[in-house]
């Protein structure tokens, strides 16, 4: 059970990061490189965007 519950909120985490991606205004290339990045990576993507990238993303791919 708790191992479904943690998929789950790996998913949509995941998911929500991916959106908030799509909507910076970074180039195309950037955005494909974030999302590759965040979906390999998984739940060690998810902490390094949330916790670092997330604030740096718009800088890093203008």
């Amino acid at each position: 059970m708790l191992s479904a519950i943690l998929y789950l909120l790996g998913a949509v985490l995941g998911v929500v990061a991916i959106f908030e991606i799509l909507k910076m205004p970074i180039s195309t290339a950037g955005k494909v490189i974030s999302i590759f990045l965040l979906l390999v990576l998984s739940w060690i993507g998810l902490a390094i965007y949330y916790l670092f990238a997330r604030q740096n993303l718009v800088r890093w791919f203008r």
